[in-house]
């Protein structure tokens, strides 16, 4: 029986298959460094556990409203004002369940069969599998070192048609790590504003910033859509929460699509998430922040001495990419072959980008220093054997 056609648009996570056989290594008893899931080897921050354990023993497991739980939205629109200077209406911020359930509502509402969407190339697969299967289709464009790696305002120019309804930017971005500032993204605004599209910024990633100061499209324009999420700097993944900021416009279709498609985000995770935002809570994710800026650090400096460095360090996010053309133009077999010789587990680029992304890889520091420093080792006996 033939499936949806809209299915077939969508390509496999590699990284997942990848993962799977690492695992297997791991319960053979192998010595597996892990660099290629998106999440960092911290638990969640224990103000938010206690606060979810206290939400369970309270009885809060019914349905909070479609769009989120008042109080947990209250404090999102005030995390935008204290950080980033934003005054944002609570009415205009969905609480969803992932950013993924942020993503299926904005692609939902903002394209349609014929429509064109802009994209940086490389970026997150799935943000280009919402696209398509809300039956847009998806002009990646590829962007490198001489546009920081982000889709400018003059690319989003030269690349809009009749058709293009929505530019989608990503900052802090996966798998490159890399930001628009302030200037960069206003300027992208206001081109997309001219041609009377729609822009929407995934800033999942936002709060972990290295060399630049964390910056949200929230506090440059009223009218982009911004997907945000808990699981990266709030370290809750497994929680299942994010939320979307949307123009006023657009709060009642999203609540009426979130009413159909989902009903309501998990509410033991949402008075959890309330905690997240206490000072108690901000003080160790800060420190966190800070570790994942030593071991990036610590990998680059590993890098640099195999020549493998990016000529262009990350400023967010928790990812390096690296350009492996010296020693294969087969991401996927290079990582393969890597986990098989020396048990380093890495992401084969052709996950990430439609161009070139069988000569990059993607390396996640989300392990200590001590690991990072052991599976640079670990490359540097696989390079010499190739």
């Amino acid at each position: 029986m033939p499936w949806s056609s809209r299915v077939e648009r969508v390509a496999p996570f590699r990284v997942m298959s990848l993962l799977e056989t690492a695992q297997a290594r791991e319960a053979a008893g192998h010595d597996v460094i892990h660099l290629e899931v998106g999440e960092p080897d911290f638990p969640t921050p224990g103000p938010v556990v206690d606060a979810g354990q206290a939400a369970l023993a309270a009885g809060h497991t019914r349905y909070t409203p479609a769009a989120g739980l008042p109080a947990l939205r209250e404090a999102i629109a005030g995390h935008y004002a204290e950080h980033f200077g934003a005054e944002v209406d609570p009415g205009r911020i969905l609480v969803t369940p992932g950013a993924s359930g942020a993503l299926l509502l904005a692609s939902q509402l903002l394209v349609e069969p014929g429509d064109r969407v802009l994209m940086a190339d490389p970026n997150y697969p799935c943000n280009r599998h919402f696209m398509a299967l809300a039956g847009a289709e998806v002009d990646v464009v590829p962007v490198g070192d001489e546009s920081g790696w982000q889709l400018d305002a003059d690319l989003v120019a030269r690349h809009w048609r009749d058709e293009t309804r929505l530019a989608m930017l990503a900052t802090p971005s996966n798998p490159t790590g890399h930001m628009l500032d302030a200037g960069r993204l206003a300027a992208v605004a206001e081109t997309v504003a001219a041609r009377g599209g729609h822009l929407l910024v995934d800033e999942i990633y936002q709060g972990l910033c290295y060399d630049l100061a964390p910056l949200s499209a929230a506090s440059i324009t009223p009218d982009a859509f911004v997907v945000n999420s808990f699981s990266k700097y709030f370290g809750m993944t497994g929680w299942r929460l994010g939320w979307l900021l949307a123009p006023e416009a657009a709060a009642e279709p999203l609540t009426r699509l979130a009413q159909n498609v989902f009903l309501a985000a998990p509410t033991p995770a949402q008075h959890a998430a309330l905690a997240a935002f206490t000072p108690e809570c901000r003080e160790i994710l800060e420190a966190r922040r800070r570790e994942l800026g030593r071991r990036r650090d610590a990998l680059l400096a590993g890098l640099a001495r195999l020549g493998l460095a990016p000529s262009l360090p990350p400023q967010g996010a928790f990812y390096l990419w690296l350009d492996i053309s010296r020693y294969s133009h087969d991401s996927q077999a290079f990582c393969q072959r890597l986990l098989e010789e020396e048990n380093v587990a890495i992401t084969p680029g052709i996950d990430f980008a439609l161009s070139g992304g069988e000569h990059h890889v993607r390396i996640a520091f989300t392990t200590s220093i001590e690991r990072l420093e052991e599976a640079v080792g670990r490359l540097e006996r696989f390079l010499a054997r190739r």
